[in-house]
């Protein structure tokens, strides 16, 4: 019998995952249904946790219909909630040949500051392989005290 000092309360890792139409309202309704989903998970709206998965879906669901869209295929977004440890945001998409890179763009482009932004926001990031086709983007938060 293990005494109240070690034992350790369990933790529930809560998932949530969609698939949306590779446009620009998927990516907006991505972004809409992870906040709803964060506040059922009593993450509330507005907090400094959902404001910064707002950026994080925001950024990579845009990337996902922009640079990852095959015509005719959805991306996949999977959100895994480990309360107080970590929240891990996976974005999937079927177009597997372009690996992306926070790289610094030119001063004058007018674009390619996304993952920069995912860089800065998330406790870290990665780019995997999705079988049988595509890739994922995942970024994660530790979420400890």
């Amino acid at each position: 019998m293990t005494s109240p000092a070690t034992r350790e309360a369990p933790v529930t890792v809560r998932v949530f995952t969609q698939r949306f139409s590779s446009t620009p309202r998927g990516a907006r309704l991505a972004r809409r249904l992870s906040l709803h989903q964060l506040d059922r998970w009593h993450v509330p709206y507005g907090s400094g946790t959902s404001d910064t998965v707002a950026l994080l879906v925001a950024e990579l669901a845009a990337n996902a219909v922009t640079h990852g869209r095959v015509p005719g295929r959805d991306f996949e977004l999977t959100l895994t909630y480990a309360p107080g440890l970590r929240l891990r945001i996976d974005v999937s998409d079927t177009r597997g040949e372009r690996r992306p890179t926070a790289a610094v763009p030119d001063l004058l482009d007018e674009g390619g500051r996304g993952l920069l932004l995912v860089e800065a926001l998330a406790s870290r990031w990665s780019v995997l392989d999705r079988v049988p086709v595509g890739k994922t983007v995942r970024a994660e938060l530790d979420l400890g005290p």
